[in-house]
C-alpha cells in the first residue's frame, strides 16, 4: 500500500466512526476509482497496485471534474448541486499536496527549462514531461502549458 492510499482508508474509517456521510461517499469513490486503475494496471501485467503519483493524478482528475460539474451547475441556476461539488473539491483536496502559488510555478518553469536545455517550442514535451514528474497534483498543467509556451517561444 502506499501513503496517500493509507490516508484515505484512514480517512474514510473516521468519516464512518464520525458519520459523516457527505465525506464518506467522497472518499469511496476516491476509493473505487483507486482499485480501477489497480485492476487496469494488473490486466496490463504489474504485479503491484499503483503508486501514490498515480494515486494523485487520479485525484486531481476528479477535482477537475468537480470543477468542471460545479461551473456547469452555478450556470444553470443549480446552486445546490454547484455547493455539493464544491464540498467535495474540500476533501478531495485534503489528500493533493499544497499547490505552488504563481511565482514558484513560474520559478518551477524556469528551472524545467534549464534542466531539460529547452531552447524552442519543440522541446515543450521535454519540459512539461519535466514539470509533471516533479509537480503532480501541485500545479495545473492546463494553464502552465500556455506560459511554459510563451516562455519557449
Amino acid at each position: 500500500m502506499t501513503q496517500l492510499r493509507d490516508r484515505v482508508s484512514a480517512g474514510l474509517k473516521e468519516a464512518m466512526l464520525n458519520r459523516q456521510a457527505d465525506r464518506l461517499s467522497t472518499l469511496r469513490l476516491i476509493t473505487a476509482a483507486i482499485k480501477d486503475r489497480d485492476i487496469a494496471t494488473r490486466a496490463e501485467g504489474a504485479t503491484e497496485g499503483v503508486r501514490d503519483a498515480e494515486v494523485l493524478q487520479i485525484i486531481s482528475k476528479m477535482v477537475k471534474q468537480r470543477q468542471e460539474s460545479a461551473r456547469a451547475y452555478e450556470e444553470g441556476g443549480r446552486l445546490e448541486l454547484a455547493e455539493k461539488e464544491l464540498n467535495e473539491i474540500g476533501v478531495l483536496e485534503e489528500f493533493l499536496p499544497r499547490q505552488l502559488d504563481e511565482e514558484e510555478v513560474e520559478k518551477a518553469i524556469a528551472a524545467a527549462i534549464s534542466e531539460t536545455g529547452a531552447g524552442s517550442i519543440r522541446d515543450m514535451g521535454k519540459v512539461m514531461g519535466a514539470l509533471k514528474a516533479k509537480y503532480t497534483g501541485q500545479m495545473d498543467f492546463g494553464t502552465v502549458g500556455p506560459r511554459v509556451k510563451a516562455q519557449l517561444g
